[in-house]
């Protein structure tokens, strides 16, 4: 096995075929051809259905190709390190779609500053998606939230612990949070993620009988109808730290006050794994006194 073997691999994987995949390594067909079947005798395993059209990649193939990506990245990593070159590539990294997500910026850019040759590709989804991306090797990381599954070959680093508050309309009288709850109309966040089960955990476990009036599926739209006047709500510290927020009184939530976590999830062995552990030192910088340092 080697890396022109694997670059054969990985060209027709993201080009369809064998003549156009040697057209990017810069060989003949016939000669792409011989790296995959020594590749596949080499392994003893077959990479390619070659009686479809285009060639469609093995179980088997699919999981040397992320082996591929792995050993290529690491090998280009270390090439420049032994250099004294700047780290240089893609850090593929995934997010879900929470206040967290406005962390991210910032600590991009502070990134660039360290890295200046290093970029940068970041997708949203939810967390069950990035963490079998992570896992497979597709994403290099990914910023989750905890109570999650998360599978024996990654680690999750929280960078992030944040109380939960009750938020009501500027000017509401004060008064103790169990009671706001218990007669104010109160919107719920309803969505498939942790962060939303955590609230309505706490809520039943607080023996409180809330007078729902809405449930919506973003911190922000539900913080939008609370400075409105519509009700009150739960929402993470972190989403109260943008313009308008004075418009609202907050309140702990929860006894004692609930706090949640947000982290990095990576694979245990990455070829990425220093440049990660500083975006962990980053995120956690960008936290301020929420800021977790890695375990």
């Amino acid at each position: 096995m080697d890396t022109r073997q694997l670059k054969s691999l990985i060209a027709i994987a993201s080009h369809g075929t064998f003549a156009r995949a040697a057209e990017v390594v810069h060989l003949t067909p016939s000669a792409v051809s011989q790296q995959i079947q020594s590749l596949e005798q080499e392994l003893n395993v077959q990479l390619f259905e070659r009686s479809s059209r285009p060639p469609k990649l093995t179980p088997q193939g699919m999981q040397v190709l992320e082996m591929a990506r792995d050993m290529l990245r690491l090998a280009e990593d270390t090439k420049a390190s032994l250099r004294g070159e700047r780290i240089s590539g893609t850090l593929m990294l995934g997010s879900v779609r929470s206040s967290a997500l406005d962390l991210l910026p910032a600590a991009i850019v502070r990134m660039r500053t360290l890295y200046p040759e290093l970029k940068t590709n970041l997708r949203v989804s939810l967390s069950s998606s990035l963490i079998a991306d992570v896992a497979s090797g597709r994403l290099d990381a990914a910023v989750v939230a905890e109570h999650v599954s998360i599978p024996p070959s990654l680690r999750w680093s929280p960078f992030l612990r944040e109380p939960l508050l009750l938020i009501a309309p500027a000017g509401t009288p004060p008064s103790d949070p169990r009671d706001l709850m218990a007669t104010l109309p109160f919107i719920r966040f309803r969505s498939a993620v942790p962060l939303a089960n955590l609230i309505d955990t706490e809520i039943s476990r607080m023996g409180i009988t809330t007078n729902d009036i809405a449930e919506i599926d973003t911190i922000s739209s539900i913080m939008t109808c609370v400075r409105q006047g519509m009700g009150i709500s739960v929402v993470p510290h972190l989403a109260l730290q943008g313009a308008g927020e004075d418009m609202l009184m907050r309140l702990p939530f929860g006894t004692p006050q609930v706090e949640r976590q947000i982290g990095i999830v990576e694979r245990l062995v990455s070829p990425r794994g220093d440049i990660i552990a500083r975006l962990h030192e980053v995120l956690a910088e960008v936290c301020g006194p929420h800021g977790m340092k890695r375990p």
